[in-house]
């Protein structure tokens, strides 16, 4: 390969949660044990050396020894239009669709306050990101999920008639779409997003839908925009971007919004506009302009390769070798949704006596329950494959044993 993902990275004492935060309570795991050193799988950032010509960029303003008020460069707009339609075949895209966010929950939260009032139901599918259901809830609204379903060859499925239900149900006139979905790696594919829309459009309903993970899709999958799904999907969408998953840049902050429809974008830019925190950090968007470079695809491209073949082994590793142990093979994203019921029960375990030994060796894996994920466990392989396969023979040696 062109660029490095063998590297592992120190990233003691450089300000890294998955690292230092270890140990430090609330959400985080425990500290491992004197023997062993902490393999980072639980925060979603990755533990690869970052894309170079982000870094060559960001120093190359910084020799500049200005940092005052600026005005956003056009080629940053113009490298996210080239993004979209290279990687995402998206036409139409004009600089006045895109706006800025800091970060893709502000820009939930901006649209909540927007288009709905403290004590209004949102539907969210169900397991979720813990971001969603934070963000919703700080704000005042009231989640309603609409849990998915496995089917019987193992994916990941929406239940329509229940979306519809509860929607009608609660009066719900906002809703939250996750594409590709946090935590369980589906890769929607065009039917599944035509249905989806359908049921939107049928109630009315203006959709946030997180497209942060869009650029990481595993080999066989592609990534289709919601917005891309019809005119009505087009006018009733707000999608949510950001460099900051793909190439490791959520220290940075920096999202974008991409809306079509002037009365939403409106909307939208007036709500995010009133705390004045919403503004652009000048080497964030040079970030964003490193990354979304020719170069940049490249990169991205054996990204996906690397994220591929970790998910692979990690699936096959779990089949073969921890009986009772169920997981769904993402098609997209870099984490694992492990469902350990079965293997709780025949062990006469507890899933915090499961999560715990793997704390103990160093697998600094995340509770999955915060994901609405009974008995759960999120891992995250964006690791080089060495660390990946070190984790994997620690479970099997001293967890799932």
């Amino acid at each position: 390969m062109k660029y490095d993902f063998i590297s592992i990275l120190d990233r003691r004492g450089k300000d890294a949660l998955a690292v230092d935060g270890l140990g430090s309570g609330g959400s985080a795991p425990d500290k491992p044990k004197a023997d062993f050193e902490a393999i980072p799988m639980w925060v979603a950032d990755m533990n690869f050396p970052v894309f170079p010509a982000i870094s060559e960029a960001i120093v190359e303003r910084v020799k500049h020894p200005a940092f005052g008020y600026f005005i956003p460069d056009h080629a940053y707009f113009d490298r996210i239009i080239d993004w979209q339609q290279r990687r995402n075949g998206v036409t139409g895209l004009t600089r006045e669709c895109i706006g800025y966010e800091n970060g893709v929950l502000g820009g939930l939260v901006s649209v909540l306050e927007a288009f709905s009032a403290p004590g209004d139901a949102v539907l969210l599918h169900s397991p979720t990101y813990i971001g969603f259901t934070g963000s919703i809830s700080n704000c005042g609204r009231r989640i309603v999920h609409s849990p998915l379903k496995l089917d019987e060859a193992g994916v990941w499925r929406m239940d329509y008639a229940d979306m519809d239900a509860k929607i009608k149900e609660n009066k719900i006139h906002v809703a939250v779409f996750c594409s590709p979905f946090n935590p369980c790696g589906r890769v929607w594919e065009r039917e599944e997003l035509e249905q989806a829309m359908a049921v939107y459009q049928a109630n009315d309903c203006v959709v946030i839908s997180d497209e942060i993970w869009s650029d990481i899709i595993l080999q066989g999958n592609h990534h289709i925009p919601l917005q891309m799904i019809s005119d009505d999907a087009r006018n009733r969408t707000i999608s949510l971007y950001a460099p900051s998953k793909t190439f490791n840049l959520a220290g940075l902050i920096g999202a974008y919004h991409i809306i079509y429809n002037q009365y939403l974008r409106e909307r939208v830019e007036a709500q995010s506009s009133k705390s004045h925190y919403n503004s652009m950090n000048v080497l964030s968007m040079h970030a964003l302009m490193g990354a979304y470079s020719s170069e940049g695809h490249e990169w991205v491209n054996e990204l996906c390769q690397v994220i591929t073949e970790n998910v692979t082994y990690g699936c096959d590793f779990i089949r073969d070798h921890f009986p009772g142990v169920q997981v769904a093979r993402p098609q997209g994203t870099y984490m694992l949704f492990l469902d350990c019921t079965e293997w709780l029960k025949i062990h006469g375990k507890t899933i915090d006596e499961l999560e715990k030994a793997g704390w103990d060796v160093g697998v600094a894996w995340q509770d999955g329950r915060m994901f609405h994920g009974a008995n759960s466990i999120r891992m995250n392989l964006a690791l080089p494959f060495s660390r990946v396969k070190e984790a994997f023979e620690r479970l099997e040696k001293y967890v799932f044993c």
